[in-house]
């Protein structure tokens, strides 16, 4: 039987393959060497997870995605050549199977808020504790969620499909999308939108894609949904 270039004996060689297909398998992307040395290391104490690729930049990691379909990418926020965000972004339309988590250097509101919005579950600070830092590979390796270290005022509200919509945030929508949330929110469709504000209907679709799209809404119920929460409409 012939594992990558190594031919392996009979059952124990079925044995391995096995062992090593039950593993949680990680890909890191920074573009610090210590940084990802010190990850391998913590990660390499667990006989139940293993380091399958490395990457310096974010079209490294995503390329590395592709090619090995790790089960987790843990991933440096401020990566060379493609940030963390749309890293994540590629990295969770390629390969949905794949987890992200989002390692830190700091607690930032913008870029936690952009972070889940781009598809990651996980947010953790580079400075947290070994056992946190497990934890939080842990959780995204059952598909959960861990956010430690979280930004204040971040509050988080969970819906449907994982994603994560904030009403604390007044600033995620510009004045004509809350506008158009709010009229969609009271039930209006968008020709009856469009003739209240004087606009297109075209432009009523391309405002309420570009709330969805911020929001990580995928339905008109999320968008209601975050119309009630933020206070836009009355339930």
């Amino acid at each position: 039987m012939r594992v990558g270039n190594r031919q392996v004996a009979g059952g124990r060689g079925k044995q391995a393959v096995r062992e090593s297909e039950s593993k949680v398998r990680i890909l890191i992307a920074d573009d610090r060497f210590i940084v990802r040395s010190g990850l391998r290391a913590l990660i390499q104490t667990r006989e139940d997870f293993e380091v399958c690729a490395e990457a310096r930049d974010g079209h490294e990691a995503v390329e590395g995605t592709a090619q090995h379909r790790p089960s987790i990418a843990i991933l440096d926020m401020m990566l060379p050549a493609l940030d963390g965000i749309e890293a994540t972004r590629q990295i969770r339309q390629q390969s949905p199977a794949t987890e992200v988590m989002i390692f830190a250097d700091r607690q930032n509101d913008d870029e936690f808020y952009n972070a889940v919005l781009a598809g990651a579950r996980g947010y953790v600070c580079k400075w947290e504790a070994d056992e946190r830092i497990v934890a939080a590979i842990e959780a995204l390796a059952r598909h959960g969620e861990f956010y430690s270290g979280q930004p204040p005022g971040a509050r988080r509200q969970t819906v449907s499909d994982g994603r994560l919509l904030s009403a604390e945030r007044p600033d995620a929508l510009t004045p004509r999308e809350r506008e158009i949330v709010r009229l969609i929110g009271e039930g209006k469709r968008n020709k009856k939108i469009a003739s209240l504000l004087g606009i297109s209907t075209k432009t009523v679709e391309a405002h309420r894609g570009a709330s969805m799209h911020k929001l990580g809404a995928h339905s008109t119920a999320q968008l209601v949904r975050y119309a009630i929460r933020s206070g836009l409409v009355q339930p």
